[in-house]
């Protein structure tokens, strides 16, 4: 999966190859699905909810740029996946699901891989983690109508925000990053395809 999926298409970084090749994908997933766990593509995880691609999971890491010092906050913790990889590079992890069976799931998961930096919360990720702001990366795992005025707030100066912003059907992913007089940059990547944020500053949750 890591040489194929993410090396050959150009990302390299040593310490990120390094955690992509430790953390066990198989065990975020449902045990039907375990085979297909290092297929080249996302895979449902119940709640009609995914676990990102591989080479997204990768991509979106990388373009946070993360120091082994960071507080990182995570918008959609999903099965945990995404979670594992960030708590294995930073120093501390908070992450917000709004899903408390998915939540919980995680939460057991990451325990059992003895990840104990990383703090759950059940709730709107779109209103991020005041009390805990600023945050040094702020990466947002589901596809927004716009980023997030109180995520862009919660960024520390010279703080990374990765997020996929678009329509319902199809994004585009961003990378914006706060400079020191507060102002904010963005940086357009690839076309991406994830599922709705729901929250006050995302999508409204189906009726």
């Amino acid at each position: 999966m890591v040489q194929e999926q993410i090396m050959a298409r150009g990302i390299t970084s040593p310490r990120l190859i390094e955690v992509l090749m430790k953390i066990p994908r198989h065990l975020f997933v449902q045990e039907a699905m375990a085979a297909q766990a290092y297929s080249d593509g996302p895979l449902p995880i119940g709640e009609k909810q995914t676990i990102s691609q591989p080479f997204m999971v990768a991509l979106m890491t990388d373009l946070l740029e993360l120091t082994p010092r960071d507080h990182v906050l995570e918008i959609g913790t999903g099965s945990g996946y995404q979670t594992a990889i960030l708590a294995s590079l930073v120093r501390r992890v908070w992450t917000i699901e709004r899903i408390r069976p998915l939540a919980m799931q995680a939460r057991k998961v990451l325990d059992s891989l003895h990840l104990l930096n990383v703090n759950i919360k059940v709730g709107d990720g779109t209103l991020g983690w005041e009390e805990e702001a600023p945050f040094d990366a702020i990466l947002v795992t589901a596809g927004a109508p716009a980023v997030p005025e109180t995520l862009a707030r919660q960024l520390a100066p010279g703080g990374r925000l990765v997020i996929p912003v678009g329509s319902e059907s199809t994004q585009t992913l961003l990378r914006i990053r706060k400079e020191a007089d507060g102002s904010l940059t963005r940086e357009a990547g690839i076309d991406c395809r994830f599922v709705p944020l729901i929250g006050q500053q995302g999508w409204h949750a189906p009726q």
